[in-house]
């Protein structure tokens, strides 16, 4: 009598937290499930060769909470992964994946998935607490409560009402446009700048030609740049000095996608009348000049930071990796693999 045929293993290089359920529902009868437990980067490369305890492994679930224990996924880790033979395909639970080299993958054929949609209203949520903080300085009005000054150090000469002010947003995906929706109830007027035109968007919220259009007109710059090599400081002196001076900057996306000293520099001399940021260019550390402008709203990388989110999240990305198995493929390819 034949034994049964061995189903194929898919590997969670980080642990699930919300979709423990839904694991075993979409994967039973798929696929076995293995649990990256790896201490170290040289225990998991050990793990992928042959009759170690990842050999076999098809695809992976990937979290950046693993790179707390192996690192990113760089070149090392994608050379090994393809050296197996068998992986031919990592999901990666969020909407920014800069920790994976996509074109070492590309070149190793290994496909990558990420889960936009899954993220847009928890980080435009975000970006809209850090604008209107930013314009009416509540950030330092609860600081200021908190420490039983009430507002002495609020001043309404330096604040403002979001009705009719400008709003650019800087790459219209996904994010940007659930914050274009949401800034539209004040109502603000919305510009945005992207690569291309968006087809979808209302017509209310407007293109404009270049980023220099965009900066000249803004108020208010929310970046929803992703980062790649050609979009590090895409936002740098010269478009900082740009904009209108008091303007305001919110950065949810990527911290280097901003030149930080550029920042710095445009805060003390009043060029920027504040910055409202939830990342930053080497997380978890954080600059202790942006500390030092207390009209500031800065926040630890809160974008994603809901159960609601991440278990969605969680569900997107696990939902890839099982279409790979049955289909071939996922549904959320990353941009750079569509071409």
């Amino acid at each position: 009598m034949t034994g049964m045929a061995r189903l194929p293993q898919v590997m969670l290089c980080g642990d699930l937290v919300w979709a423990r359920d839904e694991v075993k529902q979409l994967f039973y009868g798929i696929a076995d499930v293995v649990n990256m437990d790896s201490p170290n980067r040289a225990d998991f490369l050990k793990g992928l060769k042959p009759g170690g305890k990842y050999d076999g492994t098809v695809g992976i679930y990937r979290h950046n909470i693993s790179a707390d224990r192996i690192g990113v996924f760089d070149k090392e880790i994608i050379t090994a992964l393809a050296a197996t033979g068998t992986v031919k395909w990592i999901a990666h639970n969020g909407a920014g994946y800069d920790q994976i080299d996509v074109m070492e993958c590309a070149n190793r054929g290994i496909r990558v998935s990420n889960t936009p949609g899954a993220v847009n209203d928890a980080t435009a949520t975000t970006a809209l607490y850090l604008l209107i903080s930013c314009l009416r300085h509540f950030s330092l009005a609860e600081r200021s409560l908190r420490a039983g000054t009430w507002k002495a150090p609020i001043s309404s000469g330096r604040t403002h009402d979001l009705t009719g002010r400008t709003l650019g947003i800087l790459g219209l995906g996904g994010i940007g446009l659930r914050l274009a929706q949401l800034v539209h109830a004040f109502p603000m007027r919305v510009i945005y700048y992207s690569r291309h035109k968006v087809r979808n968007a209302p017509e209310w919220c407007e293109y404009v030609g270049s980023m220099e259009s965009l900066l000249k007109q803004t108020d208010v710059l929310s970046v929803h740049a992703p980062l790649r090599a050609d979009t590090v400081h895409l936002v740098g002196e010269k478009e900082i000095r740009t904009m209108k001076r008091g303007g305001v900057i919110i950065n949810t996306a990527r911290g280097k996608v901003i030149d930080e000293g550029a920042l710095i520099r445009a805060l003390e001399d009043g060029h920027l009348s504040s910055v409202g940021l939830d990342v930053y260019p080497d997380e978890p550390n954080v600059n202790p000049r942006l500390l030092a402008f207390p009209q500031n709203a800065l926040l630890p990388h809160m974008g994603t930071e809901t159960q609601d989110s991440q278990r969605e999240m969680e569900v997107r990305a696990l939902t890839n990796l099982r279409d790979f198995l049955l289909e071939g493929r996922g549904k959320d390819l990353v941009p750079e693999m569509r071409r």
